[in-house]
């Protein structure tokens, strides 16, 4: 059975109904749809960040609250903050079908960003433009999952669209190196970017490093370093 049902009825503005039905009766608790979700999936969010009322309610369209003595038979405990935990982990949650559409929207754009920025055309060594892969998605029929995280999807995703454009994951690895003046600040612009695989410090107060970042960052990496530096920091890019 399915986790997430979409209720063309249920209209809440951004909130919906998490519901759990056990023993014969029915609680309810309004939340933040893709704040709830990320709770169930395990991350750590603050409760106060996904209930939309502090009330366990038995038909939260109606307002009519859980007495204690039926939370008390099926939670053992009248504390909102439990039984909401409860209801979050084990109970459904309901969407409107502008919800649903809405929060796939968003998700397809985080995937067409990872692609845009972690992938190259191999043909040009160049990073394909957002619209082109968009374009690739339509044209493989890619279908998102609403519930699956954009990171675990894009290889998906990538693998779909590979028959339809030259397109591949790589990452790149750069040689850099600040003069004396931009040296302290090198190091919180390459992070900007990517990550420090190793580095040094040289005796005139230069600072060498050699950075991995994804390959469709690289022409927006040197525009920066250049930009913050004028450009005198070196670049050089590597081939493993």
């Amino acid at each position: 059975m399915s986790d997430i049902r979409g209720e063309k009825r249920v209209d809440l503005g951004d909130t919906v109904v998490a519901r759990l039905e056990s023993h014969g009766e029915r609680f309810e608790i309004l939340v933040d749809p893709q704040k709830a979700w990320d709770f169930r999936r395990g991350k750590d969010i603050d409760l106060s960040e996904i209930l939309k009322s502090f009330n366990i309610f038995e038909d939260a369209h109606k307002g009519r609250r859980a007495t204690e003595e039926k939370l008390l038979k099926i939670f053992e405990t009248t504390d909102v903050d439990k039984i909401a935990r409860t209801i979050l982990k084990k109970g459904f949650i309901q969407l409107t079908t502008e919800q649903r559409r809405e929060m796939l929207n968003n998700k397809r754009l985080q995937i067409v960003n990872i692609l845009a920025r972690n992938c190259i055309n191999p043909q040009t060594g160049l990073p394909h433009p957002p619209a082109r892969i968009e374009r690739a998605m339509e044209e493989a029929k890619v279908s998102i999952d609403l519930w699956r995280s954009p990171e675990e999807q894009a290889k998906d995703v990538l693998k779909m669209i590979q028959q339809i454009i030259p397109i591949r994951m790589e990452q790149l690895k750069i040689a850099v190196k600040f003069p004396p003046e931009f040296s302290g600040k090198g190091y919180s612009i390459v992070q900007r970017f990517g990550t420090v695989s190793k580095d040094e410090w040289l005796s005139d107060g230069s600072w060498v490093a050699v950075v991995e970042i994804p390959a469709g960052l690289r022409g927006k990496f040197v525009e920066s370093l250049n930009n913050q530096t004028r450009g005198k920091a070196q670049v050089k890019f590597i081939k493993d």
